[in-house]
């Protein structure tokens, strides 16, 4: 069990882990954001060896992409000793399919001026088993655990983490594994039924304080229908110690 197979330097193959919530013979982009942001993380290690954390990961997804192969890229725009901006690319059969640009930050302590208004939720012990694979088809989804409270239609908050690798056979980071899974919170408390409505996201942008914490990545979303067709889900994110960060996901509403 695993999403990737690594075949050389830049090109992995998916498995049929990855299989779409839209349609089960496209990817699911989730985790094919956790490999871009996996990919930055190896680059900056081989770069250098003070680990910048990434801050900030902005991804723009381009197009769907077959379970099938793909390739990396990785590129410097802004380099700097402790600040640094990093983009990243993948790309099927020559055709880019998803971006990233990212934030990488040196760490220092500010122990002394730490402080959050951001209000915690339930941990996963005190929510409800859910499973999502009963609204949302697929095989990334069917592989997924999630704990969640759903408070109203595209309100809640809920608890996900994967027993499946993102690579098989290597290390895989901390942010990089909590990154490909955060495209769930599109789908997680749903506004209306994916049979009758379509609302795939177009981008993702967390804003991440630290490095995440266990196993458990827990989100707190609400989900926006515009009544032009745009939409907007928004998310906090959390983890074992509290508050990590933001999220946001611009929606195209389809009724079908």
């Amino acid at each position: 069990m695993t999403y990737f197979h690594r075949l050389d330097e830049h090109t992995f193959r998916a498995s049929e882990h990855t299989g779409g919530a839209w349609r089960e013979d496209e990817q699911h982009i989730a985790p094919a954001l956790g490999l871009l942001a996996h990919v930055v993380e190896r680059d900056r290690d081989a770069r250098r060896d003070d680990g910048l954390v990434l801050s900030r990961l902005c991804y723009d997804i381009l197009g769907t992409v077959p379970v099938a192969e793909v390739t990396t890229e990785v590129r410097v725009v802004r380099p700097g000793r402790t600040i640094e901006l990093v983009e990243a690319s993948l790309s099927h059969a020559g055709r880019p399919v998803a971006l990233l640009r990212a934030w990488l930050m040196a760490e220092r302590d500010t122990t002394a001026v730490a402080g959050t208004a951001l209000p915690a939720i339930p941990g996963p012990d005190e929510l409800e088993a859910w499973a999502p694979g009963e609204t949302w088809p697929g095989g990334f989804i069917g592989g997924v655990e999630v704990r969640r409270h759903l408070e109203e239609p595209g309100r809640g908050w809920f608890w996900v983490r994967t027993p499946v690798p993102l690579v098989e056979g290597e290390p895989v980071g901390a942010t990089a594994r909590v990154a490909g899974l955060l495209d769930i919170a599109n789908g997680m408390t749903v506004r209306a039924d994916p049979r009758e409505v379509h609302y795939p996201n177009i981008d993702l942008t967390a804003h991440l304080l630290r490095e995440p914490v266990g196993e458990w990545l827990g989100v707190d979303a609400s989900i926006t229908f515009g009544d032009n067709g745009i939409g907007l889900t928004s998310s906090r994110l959390h983890d074992a110690n509290g508050p990590l960060g933001s999220l946001a996901q611009c929606v195209t509403v389809r009724p079908r």
